[in-house]
């Protein structure tokens, strides 16, 4: 089923299983509740675009939010989109659902065996109804920023900025860092370089003006009519 779940800030489209619907919104909580506990015990979590350093005694997430933002530069609440998707894939798939995407804001948790076609929305004529055809028996991510869609916050100007990992996590973080790289056609060859080079991103494109640069191991893309599929 494709279904969708809003709460406060998060606004997840999902794909999975009939009768998951408590399931989606215990990990939403379950998420949401981890972080805002980190920030009401440091507020500074919540604000920094700086990176921020691991600690042993927080949550697996968090932690995992630390090290992405480590590697990537940016502060950790660049992953925060991505670390709530995946927990919610991750609650999906423990509870049996066969196939498990889930969108947030742009930032994909998937898990599909069978191929599924993740669309483009992006402000590039080049990419209109354009998709990724993806397919994986464990959850990945894929990842945007923009700088022209949506209310994320980019320093860069590329139109569309995603990132292929299997830390999902991590794509969500050097996402906004490689959306924050661009400036120019000029920059995009040496932003991608620089992002998809680093440990554990398997690959990403990205966008400015009437250019794009891709490195590493991307999906096929394929057209598709991106007004009935998952979209980044």
């Amino acid at each position: 089923m494709r279904t969708r779940f809003r709460y406060k800030e998060t606004i997840l489209t999902i794909l999975c299983d009939e009768g998951m619907d408590r399931v989606i919104s215990d990990a939403v909580f379950e998420a949401r509740s981890i972080i805002e506990s980190k920030i009401a015990e440091d507020p500074f979590f919540g604000i920094t675009y700086d990176p921020y350093p691991v600690a042993d005694g927080d949550d697996p997430l968090i932690q995992n939010m630390c090290r992405a933002s480590e590697l990537s530069e940016v502060g950790p609440m660049a992953g925060v989109a991505g670390a709530v998707a995946l927990r919610t894939a991750e609650r999906l798939v423990e509870a049996g659902s066969s196939v498990a995407v889930v969108e947030n804001g742009g930032d994909i948790a998937f898990y599909s065996p069978g191929p599924v076609p993740v669309g483009l929305f992006a402000d590039h004529p080049v990419l209109t109804d354009m998709a990724f055809l993806m397919e994986s028996d464990h959850i990945t991510g894929v990842c945007s920023s923009s700088r022209t869609v949506g209310p994320s916050v980019s320093f860069g100007n590329s139109s569309i900025s995603t990132v292929f990992s299997d830390d999902v996590i991590l794509a969500d973080c050097c996402a906004t860092a490689l959306g924050n790289l661009v400036k120019d056609e000029g920059s995009l060859q040496s932003s991608v370089e620089r992002i998809g080079s680093l440990e554990g991103v398997k690959g990403c494109m990205s966008c400015c003006d009437d250019k794009v640069a891709i490195y590493g191991d991307i999906p096929e893309i394929v057209p598709a009519d991106c007004s009935s599929i998952s979209q980044v």
